[in-house]
């Protein structure tokens, strides 16, 4: 029992020196003076607000991907010490002594560098020479535009990294499968690709095509595993169950979790609040959670309330009105109600206050108790401001002739009378019964005498308008829409029956106490639908491309240029290597159509073991390449180079794969027929 006492312990262990020297050049190439320059380099200025955003632990939203990616960067920052006090406004801009620039680029590097000796384990894994496992990782290494990329503030780096590191794991686990399933590194490399793919999505949207690839091979190998007669039922089973767990679970805990981490750090309110919906906004430290703490939580009649639309598009607004009117005649012809206008204002103003009232009763304030207004009850809404009411009628609205007009009613003495009745509507309810909220209920207006619904048609209004957008009754409601949905944002329980005085009130601040807290989930669904739906800038870059160009290498980018000594940074692939890698796809996909024709014919060019790591390698080689770039053709959205750099990587990788095929299955027995 004690005879490791009497023997010396000895540990042994395999290193391979070619991954060591890989790495170790890998990291001298994107480490060495990774400070220069000392300036804003090209989108360094985008992704370093978000980084100050993570450090004063303020709230932002980028619609251009998840948070992981982010919150790497900041993680560089804040382990170089970095206090978010830099102003990110102008490419080239000096960076200030408080700004780690080192620490900031030291993530991405450190990606980029650990792709080099990654390239080299996918390509032992699938099965190829050391020289082609050697001469993948050169390429990946040489490769200036991968180099450009990686010694920057930016994620292209990153999101490869995860990409390959998927890969490399899935190649592991499957290896292991053949030898040891269910053993610790089976179960290891099976987890580490369910995250890896979670990675790569929360870097970046598009790595979404490389986890799909990954599914898609392991969902083929999962289906020959069925095929399996060896396999009892029950083994078959718990393979499923150990796929399914890892690489779709997995991925989605792990991804949730980025997000929870994301607003654990961001609970401030910041500059991007304003398309948030007010429960999201109320949850926030500062801002609205500042104007609305304490707010009355049930509305009653005799509330005074502001009505913010829930879709926000194509900005977030409130329910407006002031004295102007309609025009009489619109400059089509069209004649009008020349009633007040009802717009939607998407600023804080003293006339987007409305008064909640019983149509039964004349008063303006809230009874002692209050009487609370709940699901399917008739209410008015008077304009706090000129007490007229919210109405609407057969008449038709100026830039949506097929929808009616909204106004607050101006009795004229004429032949059309106030129609200014509303059925509430609470889209969220849980019971027929429920009272309406402050911030949490998502209602519709419902009119009593023409079922019309009042609804956000967000087109703006002409100058007799002021530009503000266009407010409608929709007659035919196509269902659940967010334009037809309002929520209460500001909220105070009435008490001035007399107008002066109330007007008094509207204008003054509520002075009371209580919180809104929105659920996890309901702040990650509402977050994550914003980031996909909120409209990018797609406007043209001088420097931006086609996906067509960026095979050729017809484009490049000018990262940066040196004020004075007119230094220069591009990014700009190597001809060589592009060139060679997409003539490589070409012969992969001609070779891989003829061995299949020829296999259809019953004649096996390969021995079944080279043809199945030939198909493997393609589909995670060309396929990778394929599932990277083909999709860029069907995006509305401004390009660059650098958008290409993900499916440059695996197309990279099928190089070597090609050259060691064809040197070793066509040249050599041509060379010995020759002899």
């Amino acid at each position: 029992m004690l005879g490791f006492l009497q023997r010396p312990v000895v540990v042994t262990a395999d290193i391979n020196l070619n991954v060591v020297a890989l790495t170790a050049v890998g990291l001298l190439s994107r480490l060495w003076q990774l400070s220069y320059p000392r300036a804003v380099v090209f989108d360094e200025v985008y992704y370093g607000q978000y980084i100050s955003f993570y450090m004063k632990r303020i709230f932002f939203l980028d619609g251009s991907g998840p948070p992981f990616g982010h919150m790497l960067l900041a993680l560089g920052g804040y382990l170089g010490g970095f206090d978010g006090n830099f102003l990110w406004n102008r490419i080239g801009a000096e960076y200030s002594t408080n700004v780690p620039v080192w620490s900031l680029r030291l993530l991405p590097a450190l990606a980029g560098a650990l792709s080099v000796p990654m390239a080299y384990q996918i390509m032992w894994e699938l099965g190829f020479s050391h020289c082609a496992a050697v001469g993948a990782a050169l390429l990946i290494l040489i490769e200036n535009s991968l180099i450009t990329q990686s010694r920057l503030m930016l994620l292209e780096s990153v999101l490869i990294f995860f990409n390959l590191l998927a890969v490399l794991s899935y190649l592991k686990f499957s290896n292991s499968q053949k030898h040891r399933p269910f053993s610790p590194s089976w179960w290891f490399w099976l987890m580490l690709t369910g995250v890896a793919c979670s990675c790569a999505v929360g870097t970046k949207y598009v790595g979404v095509f490389t986890y799909l690839l990954v599914l898609g091979v392991a969902a083929a190998h999962a289906w020959h595993l069925i095929g399996d007669q060896t396999l009892s039922n029950v083994h078959v089973l718990c393979h499923l169950l150990a796929r399914a767990v890892a690489l779709l679970v997995i991925p989605v805990l792990v991804y949730l979790l980025f997000f929870y981490v994301h607003l654990l750090l961001l609970c401030r309110s910041g500059p991007h609040d304003q398309i948030m919906s007010s429960a999201f906004q109320a949850s926030l430290e500062g801002g609205l959670a500042r104007i609305t703490q304490g707010q009355p939580l049930e509305v009653a009649y005799g509330s005074q309330v502001t009505l913010k639309n829930v879709f926000g598009q194509p900005v977030p607004c409130w329910l407006h009105s002031h004295q102007s009117t309609y025009p009489m005649i619109y400059e089509n012809g069209r004649g009008s109600s020349h009633q007040q206008q009802v717009t939607c204002y998407p600023f804080k103003d003293v006339n987007n206050w409305w008064i909640v009232k019983d149509p039964g009763r004349h008063q303006l304030v809230v009874n002692n108790p209050p009487r609370p207004v709940r699901h399917g009850d008739i209410v008015q809404l008077v304009h706090g401001m000129t007490t007229r009411l919210l109405n609407t009628h057969d008449v038709a609205a100026p830039l949506s002739p097929h929808s009616q007009e909204v106004s607050c009613y101006i009795d004229y003495n004429v032949s059309m009378p106030a129609q200014n009745l509303w059925r509430l509507d609470i889209v969220n309810r849980e019971s027929d019964t429920d009272v309406w909220k402050t911030i949490l209920s998502e209602v519709r207006f419902v009119h009593v005498n023409t079922s019309a619904i009042l609804k956000l048609s967000g087109a703006p209004l002409p100058d007799w308008g002021f530009r503000q957008l266009e407010v409608v009754g929709e007659k035919l409601s196509r269902g659940y829409h967010g334009s037809t949905v309002w929520n209460v944002e500001e909220h105070r329980y009435g008490r001035s029956q007399e107008q002066k005085e109330r007007e008094l009130e509207l204008r003054s601040p509520a002075q009371m106490d209580a919180s809104r807290n929105l659920s996890f989930m309901a702040r990650f669904s509402e977050l994550q639908w914003r980031m996909l739906t909120v409209r990018s800038d797609d406007s043209e870059h001088k420097y931006s491309s086609t996906p067509l160009d960026w095979v050729t290498l017809d484009t490049s980018i000018a990262y940066w240029l040196h004020p004075r000594t007119s230094a220069q940074i591009h990014l700009l692939g190597n001809i060589v290597i592009w060139a060679s890698a997409s003539l490589a796809t070409l012969v992969y996909a001609l070779l891989f159509v003829w061995y299949l024709l020829r296999r259809r014919r019953r004649v096996c060019d390969l021995p079944e073991d080279c043809w199945l790591r030939w198909a493997l390698a393609g589909a995670l080689c060309a396929g990778g390449w394929a599932v990277n770039y083909v999709p860029f053709f069907l995006m509305e959205k401004t390009l660059f180079l650098y958008h290409y750099l993900p499916a440059l990587a695996f197309q990279i990788l099928l190089l070597p794969v090609v050259l060691e095929h064809v040197s070793g299955r066509l040249c050599s027995p041509l060379m010995s027929t020759s002899f």
